[in-house]
């Protein structure tokens, strides 16, 4: 039964909308409506003929063709759409897990992974990505716990919290581990648009029948309040997952869906506007983290546009973002929420300034509470 409380929501519910800044937030910054219909060429006229039907329980067939011609391998039969990724996480683990099924999964991990597989009933593996090794994924890890009785491995690369990733080569053998013990592979792909040092990752779903590939327009696109996203597997899962919408929210907005469509078939443009300002954004963390030394032991990210740095100076971690968020109006998420107490997420994905006028205030606030400690 899904009655635990997930941390990560509650504490967002509690700060987001009451901060002055937000660099706890692990997407880049949102676009408005007028940004998005000049960059995609989405016209009034077309917003006009939208007639507010019932739409397909799987979504528009056009959307569903562009997100397989976009992220999958052409065939829009093996494409749902969602009420973004969350819904997907949801049909995807109830469509295809059952009490005792085993799970190996990331830890730390997107919480509703974890929280859902184990209120199914599943056995859970968890594949720790560790602070002392920079949370570098250790396939070899994952190799040794993925045996005969493995049903499905969830990954999410980049990662979130942590920003790290994989290797082609890593990637490779994680799928043949997955391959060779007929397990499904989740591939959370939300932010594979987003790298620094390396091309992005191809998707599983192009060259491995049991992978199952979860996208959104929330993260790298900059449309969190669209709420789309889209599940990439077989016919088989799909059918699943059908039934289940049944009982939950039977399909989109016809309006939602068609701008949907313009922004995937424009994904590129979008993505790229605020890859260059994460890129930025991501020099100046650096910058400020190396002059933190004292206080935050940062470990550069490989994607996304978040990262997990350990407070070295703060005994009370959540304390002290409840200080900040209080005191200094800015919102930062607290490691409690993954499992790991000393760290800290930290998102760089929003506007510069107030990245900048966030980092500040941080600073003063860590040297507060030294001061504090010190007394």
């Amino acid at each position: 039964m899904l009655n635990e409380e997930i941390l990560l929501e509650s504490w967002m519910r509690q700060y987001y909308f009451d901060v002055d800044l937000d660099i706890g937030s692990s997407g880049v910054q949102s676009y408005s409506m007028i940004e998005l219909r000049e960059l995609t060429g989405l016209t009034t006229e077309e917003i006009d003929r939208i007639v507010f039907d019932d739409s397909r329980t799987l979504g528009d067939p056009i959307l569903r063709e562009t997100v397989a011609r976009c992220f999958g391998d052409g065939d829009p039969e093996g494409v749902m759409v969602t009420h973004g990724s969350n819904e997907a996480i949801y049909l995807i683990l109830n469509a295809l897990l059952e009490p005792g099924d085993e799970v190996v999964i990331l830890d730390p991990v997107y919480p509703q992974f974890y929280l859902i597989a184990r209120s199914i009933g599943a056995r859970i593996k968890t594949w720790r990505l560790r602070a002392e090794q920079g949370f570098r994924p250790d396939v070899a890890e994952a190799e040794a716990l993925i045996g005969p009785h493995t049903k499905a491995i969830i990954v999410n690369f980049p990662h979130n919290p942590t920003g790290t990733s994989l290797t082609r080569r890593e990637q490779a053998r994680l799928i043949a581990a997955a391959d060779s013990a007929g397990a499904y592979l989740i591939w959370d792909a939300a932010f594979t648009k987003l790298t620094y040092d390396s091309d992005p990752l191809p998707d599983p779903v192009l060259f491995y029948e049991r992978a199952i590939s979860i996208g959104t327009l929330s993260k790298a696109y900059g449309l969190p309040g669209l709420r789309i996203g889209w599940c990439i597997t077989s016919k088989e899962v799909l059918k699943g997952c059908e039934r289940l919408r049944d009982y939950i929210n039977l399909h989109l907005s016809p309006l939602v869906e068609l701008i949907a469509r313009h922004a995937i078939e424009n994904g590129d443009k979008l993505c790229s506007i605020r890859l260059r300002q994460a890129r930025h954004n991501l020099e100046l963390l650096s910058s400020w983290a190396a002059a933190q030394g004292e206080h935050v032991e940062f470990t550069r990210p490989c994607g996304g546009v978040c990262t997990f740095p350990r407070l070295r100076s703060v005994s009370d971690v959540e304390g002290f973002c409840h200080r900040l968020a209080r005191e200094q109006r800015v919102l930062l998420v607290p490691g409690r929420c993954f499992n790991e107490p000393q760290h800290v997420r930290l998102g760089f994905g929003g506007p510069t300034a107030d990245l900048q006028e966030s980092l500040q205030r941080l600073s003063s606030q860590l040297q507060t509470h030294a001061r504090a400690v010190g007394a």
